[in-house]
């Protein structure tokens, strides 16, 4: 691909993950967006496939790579590193999800886990394509699609093609603990103990975002004492991060049902650090 150099695309995302995470609703979110796209690439045809599309004038690429590329996903570092040295803005997304969705979307779906014919049972399956793909999932930016919707999934894909590559990015999410902590977060910050607007009726079906709850969480004491906790954490480490070469560092911070004190402080958070470092905020819950 040497001699390809100047021409070759600005952009690849390269999609793995779980089976049964949401691969296929991120390649297609990504077709729609004008990426030229094909599913389940063999890692051992990737350099070859870009050469040929590079060739036929293709400027952004997304390409799934999943389990079935068996031993070859342990060469994937070296395949990353000689198309970056190409010039190629090289992206790649991980997708997993709780052992307990990808069960009940197995059983919705009733198809075959890909790892079937090793394994006598989904959760056997769903352990061992864990094992296999962990290489993968430590190189790449993690998303948890556990109890999100696909329109959720199609606006996290977009947002992650137009985050600045040269740099981390500091994610803050909000959760509800009742629905599990997230599996791609980095540290995570527990605000139950504040009170909780959910025993208000008048603010029950608010979120985090409307005036009425942040008038009402800025009147407890106990709020600033967290955001300053939170924050003081946060800008003691981030450096620490940024040497270590990482693209995203991921806060969780999550309350009882990833509606009212979760949002909260993921928005405030976020606000804070936005005018020095690239951030961005995913509330799990609210879809």
């Amino acid at each position: 691909m040497g001699t390809q150099s100047k021409n070759l695309p600005s952009q690849v995302v390269l999609i793995s993950g779980l089976s049964g995470s949401g691969k296929s609703v991120a390649l297609r979110a990504l077709e729609d967006s004008g990426y030229f796209a094909m599913d389940n690439l063999p890692l051992s045809f990737l350099v070859f496939v870009l050469q040929e599309l590079v060739m036929r004038g293709e400027k952004r690429i997304a390409l799934t790579l999943d389990v079935r590329g068996g031993d070859a996903l342990t060469r994937l570092p070296e395949a990353l590193e000689k198309l970056r040295q190409n010039g190629l803005d090289v992206r790649l997304l991980y997708l997993e999800t709780s052992d307990q969705d990808l069960v009940r979307r197995f059983s919705e779906t009733r198809r075959p886990h890909p790892l079937a014919q090793h394994q006598h049972s989904i959760a056997e399956c769903i352990a061992l394509e864990r094992h296999l793909l962990a290489g993968v999932a430590d190189l790449a930016r993690r998303f948890d699609t556990s109890h999100i919707t696909p329109n959720t999934l199609r606006a996290w894909v977009r947002d992650f093609v137009e985050l600045d590559p040269a740099g981390l990015t500091l994610f803050f999410q909000s959760f509800g603990f009742k629905h599990g902590i997230p599996l791609n977060a980095d540290f995570v910050f527990d605000v139950r103990c504040i009170p909780n607007p959910f025993y208000d009726p008048h603010l029950r079906p608010l979120t985090g975002q409307d005036p009425a709850i942040i008038e009402f969480l800025e009147q407890q004491p106990q709020v600033e004492r967290m955001t300053h906790d939170i924050q003081t954490f946060v800008t003691q480490w981030l450096p620490d991060f940024v040497r270590d070469n990482r693209s995203a560092l991921t806060v969780a911070i999550g309350c009882t049902g990833g509606q009212h004190r979760s949002v909260y402080f993921a928005e405030t958070l976020a606000r804070h650090f936005l005018p020095l470092q690239s951030t961005r905020v995913i509330h799990r819950e609210l879809g």
